[in-house]
């Protein structure tokens, strides 16, 4: 009687069969994709962090030299507002890569490449200019205790 009730009962022979193992190559291009997504991840809280510090330390200016409003945290907003679309595109594009190596349609796409790369770019011209067009008087106030 026990038996009977662990017995399945109209089961197909195709549904007692182990599942498909999955390959090692399409394992590994997962992780690697995981991995490439983390990066990325690193990449814009990185970013979103040096936006905070430009904001909070007015680049190199002394904390208590008198500071006119300057335009150093548009560049902070800038740097925040980067990270965000890092986290956005690269979680879209994590998806999109995890769906195209299911499908077994994986191309690569140089246009995130280029795109970032451009950012960073403007980004860092962004802060070699803010860096040297800040007056020097304001430099040499800095207090000494």
């Amino acid at each position: 009687m026990v038996q009977l009730l662990f017995k399945p009962m109209n089961v197909d022979a195709e549904k007692l069969e182990k599942p498909k193992r999955r390959s090692s190559d399409r394992v590994r291009d997962h992780l690697a994709n995981e991995r490439t997504y983390l990066a990325w991840m690193r990449s814009a809280i990185a970013l979103m962090g040096f936006g905070v510090l430009i904001v909070r330390l007015r680049v190199l200016r002394p904390p208590l030299a008198p500071q006119p409003p300057g335009s150093g945290w548009k560049l902070g907003l800038l740097f925040s507002l980067v990270g965000l679309a890092t986290v956005l595109l690269s979680t879209q594009h994590y998806f999109a890569v995890r769906y195209d190596i299911d499908e077994d349609s994986y191309e690569p796409a140089d246009r995130w490449v280029i795109l970032f790369s451009l950012a960073v770019l403007i980004l860092g011209a962004g802060v070699i200019y803010y860096v040297f067009t800040v007056p020097i008087e304001s430099l040499s106030t800095v207090i000494v205790e």
